[in-house]
């Protein structure tokens, strides 16, 4: 479940939270309920990155198609 406020962070910004949200799990040290917590932000951060990557795909995606086109209409 992700909010308007994870909506608004960069990938950049939820990349490096993930990092930290990773690495104080692997560190050990929390409690059950803290470690789930952990988790389940990680996988909200994990989200948010994936949209930032498939929107990131998608441009890519749609600029090589329209240079593809731009080249088919030179050559003919």
């Amino acid at each position: 479940m992700t909010g308007k406020v994870d909506e608004a962070l960069s990938y950049e910004q939820a990349r490096d939270e993930l990092i930290e949200v990773v690495r104080r799990l692997e560190a050990g040290g929390t409690t059950l309920e803290e470690s789930l917590a952990l988790w389940e932000r990680g996988e909200e951060l994990a989200a948010v990155c994936r949209r930032w990557l498939e929107g990131a795909r998608a441009r890519l995606d749609a600029a090589l198609a329209a240079e593809e086109a731009g080249e088919d209409e030179d050559a003919g």
